[in-house]
């Protein structure tokens, strides 16, 4: 994992741009990641892993749904997806909530943490995606997969 305080993205580089607004209900989370990974397929760059895109995006969107929308359907997640020819695909899971401090995060491979039902989502996303990095407040991640 390369985590990063901000990621450049050069627009003229970028191809494919999709915005979904995801409604906050974890139902939603299946069809937007289906919508994306069509769209990878078709426009990406080939040999991007799948598996390890669509397991970091449900696990950002399920994390923006409960905890920054708090299942709210009237709540919206915004997701925006671009492809670039060197980069690969960049994915930006934007929630309304307040926002986290990372940092604070236990690591779920440390001492009792190892027992806990829940706390594995962003440390699987820092390890399946090539960069990842949180936006100022906490509510935005950014993924980037090669």
């Amino acid at each position: 994992m390369n985590a990063t305080a901000r990621m450049h993205l050069d627009p003229g580089t970028l191809s494919a741009p999709l915005h979904i607004e995801v409604p906050g209900r974890l139902d939603a989370i299946s069809p937007a990641v289906d919508r994306v990974m069509t769209e990878m397929r078709s426009h990406c760059r080939p040999g991007i892993p799948e598996f390890e895109v669509e397991t970091a995006l449900r696990e950002a969107l399920s994390n923006a749904i409960r905890h920054g929308c708090r299942n709210d359907p009237s709540k919206h997640v915004e997701l925006r997806v671009t492809c670039d020819p060197v980069q690969g695909i960049t994915i930006v899971v934007r929630d309304p909530g307040p926002g986290f401090d990372p940092g604070l995060i236990p690591s779920p491979t440390a001492g009792l943490n190892l027992y806990r039902h829940h706390g594995r989502g962003l440390y699987l996303i820092q390890n399946l995606m090539d960069e990842v990095s949180f936006g100022e407040r906490g509510n935005e991640i950014r993924m980037r997969k090669r």
